[in-house]
């Protein structure tokens, strides 16, 4: 279960939202989609894959819809997950930031995650690019495993502080 860059770069749009510092960076990091991203779906037997509408993924018959509420003119009115579920699709309608303030410029619901992992109820899961670790935090409250992986050390620690765990510091070696 996992939310990679989609690739839009500088083609993110926006009114005032826009202007802020943290969708700067997020051009800078979501300029390019993740070309390795289908060969690493490809191993597990349940994905699910926020913007895998942006990948050369297999054809799916279960794509979930997450139905952003109000609809604003200048932002996207929903947003679209691959799945490789054997199932109809699905929709989840929410709030953009029911949380409150966003820790990471493509932040999801708390509840959508947890939505996300009633699919997918067994096993460890495991979360390539989580960022604020909204997908971890939804494992943890729902009693679940999870491993998460973020390259920006920022986010990294966003994510660890959500858990309330400690980062460990990771030397090429092994962990010091």
């Amino acid at each position: 279960v996992t939310d990679p860059p989609y690739g839009l770069g500088e083609r993110w749009q926006g009114g005032t939202w826009g202007a802020q510092p943290m969708y700067a960076d997020a051009r800078r990091w979501d300029a390019e989609v993740v070309v390795e991203l289908p060969a690493l779906v490809e191993r597990f037997t349940r994905a699910i894959v926020w913007g895998g509408n942006y990948y050369s993924l297999p054809p799916s018959r279960c794509w979930l819809s997450w139905v952003k509420v109000p609809p604003m003119d200048t932002m996207a009115d929903f947003e679209l997950a691959w799945t490789s579920l054997e199932r109809n699709a699905k929709s989840w309608s929410g709030h953009r930031n029911q949380d409150g303030a966003r820790l990471h410029p493509t932040q999801k619901p708390l509840g959508l995650l947890r939505w996300c992992l009633g699919f997918v109820p067994d096993g460890i899961i495991l979360d390539p690019f989580c960022g604020s670790g909204t997908t971890l935090v939804a494992a943890k409250d729902l009693g679940r495993k999870a491993i998460g992986v973020e390259i920006d050390e920022r986010y990294a620690e966003i994510a660890a502080k959500r858990l309330s765990q400690e980062v460990l510091p990771f030397a090429a070696g092994g962990a010091k």
